[in-house]
């Protein structure tokens, strides 16, 4: 009886795998797994180019079972709502910015603090280590693919030049996300706009200046309504980016496809960097050649603005810690990564 009853189960286990398992196998027979991908970058960005690049080699080490359809500047989800759209499964991977959903991040928006050098790489695999380390349970509905960041951002300037910390006094940037707590802390006014709005406010004297990856001389036409922009590394705004997939979708996945999709992302948020690298070089080239004053305080002055913003780092302690998160224990590891990585990856700009 006992032997029956062991070959009925073993059975009934049988079958229940093999229709677990059968609409996976089943999409190999006739077309590939597609998926779609959402991301707010127009298709001719350093950043998209990166990703449909990505996209093209998972297609490769599958052998064409998985086809990813790309979804450029928005058209599936917008790059406010694309976590969520992923998550909801409008699109089943969504790349865009972390400080977009201000506050509902807030172990990843360490990764936002300022503190970088002028090299993307360096930002871009501190956040890879952040998450990996940290696991947070604040990416837990999605399956993280991989993150990235641009390199700090430089403050972009209408007419004023700033030289100095006190030639903020007065003044109104626009900026977004944390960047706007860091614009207050260097003393200016910051108003919270869409860099999509920045180009008219900035001809329209709405605002005094902005803060912008080097790439923005030339890809948001910067030169054409700002005069300069002054370069302190460590106290530029940087954004977190990230590339997530809709976690039933992922369990839906054969093994060899979701292996095929971890051994690609492995080193993008590298190969990213490298992309974010290569277009604020190209921005920095096209800033000189239409006669951008690029302003370069000395190490004193950017001493100062660098303990001007420390009042930053301590309110993200208290408001992490008051959600029961590791802060000091992040920021910490934070900078290890920083250090780490400044050895491998020196300043692309000097």
């Amino acid at each position: 009886m006992k032997g029956r009853l062991c070959v009925v189960v073993t059975i009934m286990v049988a079958i229940a795998f093999v229709c677990v398992a059968l609409p996976a196998f089943a999409q190999y027979k006739g077309k590939p797994i597609e998926l779609s991908f959402s991301s707010f970058f127009p298709p001719n960005y350093g950043a998209e180019i990166a990703a449909s690049k990505w996209a093209e080699e998972v297609e490769k080490k599958t052998n064409g079972k998985l086809k990813i359809a790309m979804y450029h500047a928005g058209t599936l989800t917008s790059a406010t709502n694309c976590y969520e759209g992923v998550v909801k499964g409008i699109s089943d991977i969504g790349q865009s910015v972390f400080s977009y959903a201000r506050g509902r991040f807030p172990l990843m928006e360490v990764v936002d603090l300022p503190g970088y050098p002028m090299n993307a790489i360096i930002p871009s695999l501190v956040a890879q280590g952040m998450f990996e380390k940290f696991q947070p349970k604040e990416l837990s509905d999605v399956h993280v693919l991989y993150l990235h960041v641009h390199m700090p951002g430089v403050f972009f300037m209408a007419s004023k030049e700033v030289r100095k910390l006190e030639d903020f006094k007065g003044l109104r940037m626009r900026a977004t996300g944390l960047a706007t707590e860091l614009i207050q802390a260097l003393g200016a006014t910051a108003v919270a706009m869409p860099k999509g709005d920045q180009y008219d406010a900035l001809q329209k004297g709405v605002v005094d200046g902005t803060v912008g990856a080097p790439n923005e001389l030339k890809g948001y036409k910067i030169t054409e309504v700002c005069k300069s922009s002054t370069w302190v590394p460590k106290a530029g705004y940087v954004n977190a980016m990230f590339v997530v997939m809709n976690k039933k979708k992922w369990n839906s996945l054969p093994p060899d496809i979701q292996n095929a999709l971890t051994e690609v992302s492995k080193g993008w948020s590298e190969y990213t960097g490298k992309a974010w690298n290569e277009i604020d070089i190209e921005g920095a080239r096209y800033g000189k050649e239409m006669k951008h004053i690029f302003i370069h305080p000395s190490a004193e002055e950017q001493a100062r603005w660098v303990k001007a913003l420390q009042p930053m780092y301590d309110t993200w302690i208290k408001n992490a810690q008051a959600k029961g998160l590791p802060a000091k224990e992040a920021l910490e590891y934070r900078q290890q990564l920083i250090e780490k990585y400044s050895k491998m990856y020196p300043p692309v700009f000097k």
